[in-house]
């Protein structure tokens, strides 16, 4: 039994199927069958029952993931205490919301490549929900989105925040020489879907302030959101660097009677069984360079 073949049992056990997992281990399908095989011949017993379309755990192997989980956990923890200079290879998958990804994910990749030249970096863009799916079936490594997950298999840890302002276009405010709150009420919302993070704080502000928007025009995209603002299709929000940007340049006006939308929380997240140095890194990167004011093509 060796530690190569308790790693390929045990995300080949906790991740959403055998192709996954090899992904996650930089190795092909063959090889983590292999190691699986060579394992399930040391105990002899199978682990996984593979009569049915996707393997499922025997008896015996759900009795070995907590102890081979532990023994993995135990060998991180060494390597922790072995060394703080740790070069990483092999393949790291995250996922970023799409303001992470318009803003400062490039630095945080090239700081990556510059402290382990030889550790591939594959980044993932969507929208929080879906990044959260691939963390949780083993198809990332970790995860940067809004908020605290609300998952039980993830852990959060708070990096940083952003902040948003309120605009519109001229154009969208008409004669209008100043717009209220209340006003929301005969007038276009133009603002994310319900699936993005950034719908906890626009309804908490709706909430505290007692107004509902006449109606709402939803889309995926930070980028569409801002050019349909712009178009003077309705009122909404933007990044504060972003709004100023534009404000600047004459196409957008701040919203000066709009009371301001809380920071948005932006964590950290990986999986609770995953417990390898390397998160420890990248979350302390993360931490550094988070910047919401980052250059954007966008503006």
């Amino acid at each position: 039994m060796t530690l190569k073949q308790l790693e390929a049992f045990y995300w080949a056990a906790t991740c959403r199927n055998f192709a996954v997992a090899a992904n996650r281990l930089s190795i092909s399908v063959s090889s983590l069958s292999k190691r699986i095989g060579e394992l399930e011949a040391s105990l002899g017993a199978a682990l996984f029952n593979r009569s049915a379309r996707s393997a499922s755990l025997t008896p015996l192997g759900e009795h070995l993931l907590p102890h081979a989980r532990e023994l993995l956990r135990g060998a991180d923890h060494f390597l922790q205490q072995a060394g703080t200079q740790l070069s990483y290879a092999g393949r790291c998958r995250f996922g970023v919301g799409e303001l992470t990804s318009l803003t400062w994910m490039p630095r945080l990749i090239e700081a990556i490549q510059q402290a382990h030249p030889n550790l591939l970096v594959e980044p993932f863009a969507g929208v929080g929900q879906l990044v959260e799916d691939g963390l949780e079936n083993g198809e990332l490594d970790f995860a940067i989105i809004a908020g605290p997950s609300s998952r039980p298999a993830v852990a959060s840890s708070r990096i940083g925040q952003a902040e948003f302002g309120w605009v519109a276009a001229p154009r969208a405010l008409g004669r209008r020489q100043r717009v209220r709150p209340a006003q929301l009420a005969d007038m276009t919302l133009v603002t994310l879907p319900q699936n993005s993070g950034v719908i906890r704080i626009l309804d908490d502000w709706l909430a505290a302030h007692h107004v509902a928007p006449g109606r709402a025009m939803n889309c995926n995209s930070w980028g569409a959101v801002a050019g349909m603002i712009r178009q003077g299709l309705g009122v909404g929000f933007l990044p504060t660097a972003w709004a100023e940007v534009l404000c600047r340049r004459g196409e957008l006006v701040m919203l000066a009677d709009f009371p301001p939308l809380n920071p948005l929380q932006y964590t950290f997240q990986r999986r609770r069984d995953d417990t390898r140095p390397m998160l420890d890194d990248m979350r302390k990167l993360a931490a550094k360079l988070i910047d919401f004011h980052a250059p954007s093509c966008l503006v």
